[in-house]
């Protein structure tokens, strides 16, 4: 198991985000993560990267409990977000974003790490001068899962990545996570709202509900199950 969350709690203020959610992540899944806006997947992989900091319960990477641990320790350990929104440096170029999402696999290793990101996404190569600013909506994304890749995580967290994305780009996004799950064995936890999608990948799917953890299967059964098709797939994405 790389990743264990045990009865995990956590606010914002007095405000409760999540109420005593548990989550498993096997070394070298797919695990998806479905549920409506509000429902406090951004905040999970928040917590699981530092802030907010859990009340309560357990964070488990590789046997080790990271609940309370600064976000740098947590990169450290093998552990990368690329967040909601995507949250590039705008000012800063292509090749400069990459090189903050570097800072922790060290100078010698930039060079390989940033040709494999461009063999990735070859219009980043192109912008690699560019500022992040005036990148488009795809190239953006591209640029902040990219940089957390920078850091050579175990575990990958992404968290809405097709977001406002053109369809054509879309499916772009979904292949590479395939591809960087199954060629480099990188773990994934994936926040999507695009759950046909996200499902169709998944080996395993938890659905959350106002902070906690409602259902569970793996990607093929919440598929078919008539809650999930009622509530985020009929007339949707399939």
């Amino acid at each position: 198991m790389i990743l264990e969350v045990d009865g995990l709690h956590a606010a914002y203020g007095a405000i409760e985000a999540l109420h005593g959610v548990d989550v498993e992540v096997e070394k070298g899944e797919i695990v998806t993560l479905i549920g409506a806006n509000g429902a406090g997947k951004s905040t999970l992989l928040m917590s699981i990267c530092g802030r907010p900091r859990p009340t309560q319960g357990h964070i488990y990477f590789d046997g080790a409990d990271i609940a309370g641990l600064s976000t740098y320790e947590i990169v450290r350990r093998g552990i990368a977000h690329a967040p909601e929104g995507r949250r590039i440096f705008p000012r800063l170029s292509v090749l400069e974003n990459l090189q903050v999402g570097a800072t922790i696999a060290g100078e010698d290793k930039f060079k390989e790490d940033v040709e494999q990101v461009f063999a990735l996404f070859p219009i980043l190569a192109e912008r690699r001068h560019q500022r992040g600013g005036t990148l488009s909506g795809g190239e953006q994304q591209m640029l902040a899962i990219g940089r957390a890749l920078m850091a050579r995580p175990r575990l990958l967290l992404l968290d809405e990545p097709s977001l406002g994305l053109a369809p054509l780009i879309t499916r772009k996004i979904f292949e590479v996570i395939q591809h960087l799950n199954r060629e480099r064995g990188i773990t994934i936890l994936l926040v999507e709202q695009n759950a046909y999608q996200a499902l169709k990948i998944a080996h395993r799917a938890y659905v959350m509900q106002t902070g906690r953890i409602v259902l569970t299967g793996t990607g093929a059964e919440l598929l078919v199950h008539p809650e999930v098709r009622s509530a985020y797939l009929e007339g949707g994405a399939a």
